[in-house]
């Protein structure tokens, strides 16, 4: 058995089952809805339908990323068990967690030095960023040692391609990512704004697309020229979606059909962290390929 301990936080939008099938620890960031903390728990809290409802009747919402307290208690559990500790955090562009997670990891440095404690910045989100963490449970389970396999994640998280769009623009109008003028026209339109996550790991806009049909086509491209099997792609695919289960199930059936060889393409619920910044009705598709420009 390797002797460190792989931890990420709640942002991967995976399960509780996966975190416990892979022996992955996790930290776990909070939100508020009217003032009432919850935790961000793969919804054992609070149902995403649940949490989408109260947002659309007006409920003010607000995250609140891990503190290094917080982190101090995960590291030191592993710490005092022997343990070395690779921590992989959600992507800097869109949280300054990791600034916590590395305050921990100096204060308890000093009080370990036997230790190694490392954190990555996994420039990722939601799911993609879970595909990260898996990427490195496999590399563990496979024997790899603990600084070459930190070398490794450091190079290929910068492979990890993460596009996602909405059909839904209300909270993407109400955080100030679409002024209110556009947000109209994009309604009347039914225009569906595509995104990216950028090399530096914050997010991109791309493209405006009429209607989620040419939406989805244009993710499938992304597929074929940003895979480096191209029309052969045979990795491994996730979708992450927020109250849209039907859009996330139509993309996926796309992908079959034209990535015949594709290992699989699995469906997440976007987690309550990012889903009380996109609101409901968006897919996010992630895989790993070329590196990102």
């Amino acid at each position: 058995m390797p002797n460190f301990t792989i931890s990420c936080e709640s942002t991967v939008d995976l399960n509780h089952a996966w975190a416990e099938r892979r022996g992955i620890k996790l930290a776990y960031f909070h939100y508020y809805l009217d003032e009432t903390e919850y935790l961000d728990d793969f919804f054992r809290s609070m149902q995403p339908h649940e949490l989408y409802r109260r947002m659309l009747d007006g409920a003010e919402t607000r995250t609140s990323q891990v503190n290094a307290e917080e982190y101090e208690r995960l590291f030191r559990e592993e710490l005092e068990q022997g343990r070395d500790v690779l921590h992989i955090t959600l992507s800097s562009g869109i949280s300054g967690t990791i600034n916590s997670a590395r305050i921990a990891a100096e204060t308890l440095g000093e009080e370990f030095p036997e230790r190694r404690i490392y954190v990555v910045d996994s420039l990722c989100a939601s799911s993609g960023y879970g595909l990260l963490v898996d990427i490195a449970a496999d590399l563990r389970d496979s024997g790899r040692e603990l600084d070459s396999l930190r070398d490794e994640l450091e190079e290929r998280k910068h492979c990890i391609q993460s596009w996602f769009f909405t059909s839904d623009l209300t909270f993407f109008i109400r955080g100030g990512r679409v002024s209110k003028t556009a947000g109209f026209v994009g309604r009347v339109l039914n225009i569906c704004p595509l995104l990216r996550v950028a090399a530096d790991g914050s997010l991109k806009p791309v493209e405006k697309l009429r209607g989620k049909k040419r939406t989805m086509e244009r993710m499938l491209q992304k597929i074929e020229s940003l895979s480096s099997e191209g029309a052969d792609f045979s990795g491994r695919c996730c979708i992450s979606h927020s109250d849209c289960i039907q859009d996330a199930e139509a993309l996926r059936e796309r992908i079959f059909a034209r990535f015949p060889r594709v290992k699989c393409v699995e469906i997440y619920p976007i987690g309550t962290t990012i889903g009380c910044h996109t609101g409901p009705g968006t897919v996010a598709m992630f895989f790993e390929g070329k590196r990102r420009a």
